[in-house]
């Protein structure tokens, strides 16, 4: 397999909170709520970086088109990591993530390999951890 990951998924329990979440509270861009005339098609597409998008697609929604029942949200089953440039970024969207609703888990602090980070979860409980890793800085 080719890696070729173009959009991760997130699931809700509610469309319009999380898309309030996201694009209000943390800033990411988005068209808002597209297919709200298909029934299940309800969706909102967030631009990460080029090629690679967020989408937020409510719990029942993924449960009926994978064709499995909804299961209880499991909050250490994944994390997204967002790599900043420096501590100060750390410090700075963690203040953003809980000022827009998110509940810290982890404050920001030194980590044992070397860098700093703290941990988040948005309002349906997704984990974030918001780091700087000084052997993996971002491309600007």
């Amino acid at each position: 397999m080719k890696p070729r990951i173009t959009v991760i998924t997130l699931c809700v329990d509610d469309l319009e909170r999380a898309v309030h979440f996201y694009r209000d509270g943390l800033g990411l861009p988005t068209q808002g709520i597209v297919g709200k005339e298909f029934e299940y098609g309800a969706v909102a597409f967030f631009d990460l970086q080029p090629g690679l998008k967020l989408a937020i697609w409510p719990r029942k929604s993924l449960a009926h088109d994978a064709g499995i029942p909804i299961g209880i949200p499991n909050p250490t089953g994944l994390s997204i990591g967002h790599n900043v440039s420096s501590t100060a970024e750390v410090d700075a969207v963690m203040e953003q993530a809980k000022s827009a609703g998110a509940v810290i888990v982890k404050p920001a602090q030194k980590t044992f390999w070397g860098g700093y980070g703290g941990y988040f979860q948005d309002p349906d409980y997704h984990l974030w951890e918001v780091v700087w890793n000084p052997q993996l800085l971002p491309e600007e």
